[in-house]
């Protein structure tokens, strides 16, 4: 394996390809470049582990590319190139954020050993960094294998290296803060606090205090200074979840707070400075909610810099079979639980109106009524039916009143049974849903009364 992805940036050919040589021998995967300004087109089209560059060069010098590559990407340490003696151009060079640097002529062994450490250290910090987003809990697996949420977490992981604001949109239990949590946690402000607000769990007389903060008498019952969210999220991503029911009230404020990066607490003397990463997620149509005056045009186009629009369940079913195992596990508590094929391709056809949530719900009432360690149809819920279809099912259940010579319950199980399979176009697993039956027992009934699935 490659020990590393490196950009080489020299305007002087006889060395570059010196170093590009011994590199690539070491076994290092090498991309050079001329001159500054090809040094960073080739950083901002392709992921680099190190940055080895020459400071002095025609057209972007080196210290402008140096100042680029720490501004975007702080993580990815920059090794200068300078000549031999040049005390004070290193000194600069170091000031502005270079790992290292490299006195020209260098040799081979010394090239080598400064590449090494640039990267082991950069490997170390990685793993800090990574445990201690781990320790914090904010982090949450997205659990999917289809192709319209592996596009979009594609998208969602390039939006999250920048300092764009997000808005994601969809419906109920489809897993917004799911997503925004993967932002935070793959965006430079992951060591940072990840600050939740549910904007329609807060009473609109209270959420300003609870974004903007107050001062102490700001309103009677202020005892003490609060900072509000804003401020607690200061480092980091502040979530905005049902940003759609902040009352009109409100919204200017927030608007001021996204342009200016500052917040007014109630009360307070003058504006506080904000260094925060905003995103926003809803269930609602915000264009809808323009249109009838609930929501300011301008604070949603300066929510939505990037939209991710996240898709139902009943439109990804690739992603219920994983999201079964995975929450099945969850909920066993350690025990070994199987999950039926026939179940999971039950619950693969039912709409899901509650998205991933209801589908959660679903699967820890299964494993709180797996009577083994088997899960099968008699331990899943009753699915929820649209009303279309109740009105469908009450137009077909209107028998005629009951004859007083009496019926064969057997016949009548039999028509029903043939009139359910009619409406579902022959459908096994949607009449049994309809007749509120486990599949297995429907397919028995229709084997025993010898009718067809077009019945």
């Amino acid at each position: 394996p490659l020990a590393g992805r490196i950009l080489f940036i020299d305007d002087d050919p006889a060395g570059r390809e010196v170093a590009l040589f011994n590199l690539r021998k070491a076994g290092y995967e090498v991309t050079a470049a001329e001159d500054g300004a090809g040094g960073l087109s080739a950083f901002a089209s392709s992921p680099f582990d190190l940055v080895v560059t020459d400071l002095k060069m025609p057209g972007i010098p080196g210290m402008d590319v140096l100042r680029k590559i720490r501004a975007g990407s702080p993580d990815v340490p920059v090794l200068v190139i300078t000549a031999f003696g040049n005390v004070e151009t290193a000194v600069a060079a170091m000031k502005e954020g270079a790992y290292d640097f490299i006195g020209k002529p260098f040799h081979r062994d010394q090239l080598l050993l400064a590449v090494s450490k640039a990267l082991d250290r950069r490997r170390l910090a990685s793993e800090v960094r990574a445990l201690r987003i781990r320790a914090s809990g904010v982090g949450r697996d997205v659990v999917s294998v289809s192709a319209a949420m592996r596009r979009l977490l594609e998208v969602a992981d390039r939006v999250a290296a920048t300092s764009a604001t997000v808005l994601i949109t969809g419906e109920s239990g489809t897993g917004k803060e799911v997503l925004a949590r993967r932002i935070h946690v793959r965006s430079l402000r992951a060591e940072g606090p990840f600050v939740a607000v549910n904007c329609a769990a807060i009473p609109a007389e209270l959420l300003e205090s609870e974004l903007f903060g107050h001062a102490r008498g700001a309103f009677t019952g202020a005892v003490r200074d609060r900072a509000g969210r804003f401020r607690q999220a200061s480092g980091g991503t502040l979530f905005l979840d049902e940003v759609a029911e902040i009352p009109p009230s409100l919204q200017g404020k927030l608007l001021r707070a996204l342009q200016e990066r500052v917040v007014d607490a109630l009360g307070g003397d003058a504006p506080v400075p904000v260094d925060v990463r905003i995103l926003a997620a809803t269930n609602r149509d915000l264009p809808s909610r323009i249109r009838d005056g609930s929501f300011r045009e301008d604070l949603y186009y300066r929510l939505n810099v990037v939209e991710l629009a996240v898709a139902p369940l009943r439109e990804r079913p690739d992603d219920i079979p994983p999201l079964v195992q995975r929450f099945v596990s969850e909920f066993a508590g350690g025990r070994e639980i199987t999950v039926h094929a026939a179940v999971v391709a039950e619950l693969s056809t039912r709409p899901w109106p509650g998205n991933v949530r209801e589908l959660k719900n679903a699967c820890e009432r299964m494993v709180i009524l797996c009577r083994g360690d088997e899960v099968s149809l008699d331990d899943l819920p009753p699915a929820p039916r649209p009303s279309g279809e109740r009105a469908a099912e009450d137009a077909s259940a209107s028998f005629p009143p009951l004859p007083a010579e009496g019926l064969s319950l057997v016949d009548l199980e039999k028509q029903v049974i043939e009139r359910a399979l009619r409406m579902k176009g022959g459908n096994i697993t949607q009449a049994a849903l309809f007749l509120r039956i486990p599949r297995h027992i429907l397919v028995y009934r229709i084997g025993k009364y010898g009718l067809r699935r077009d019945a």
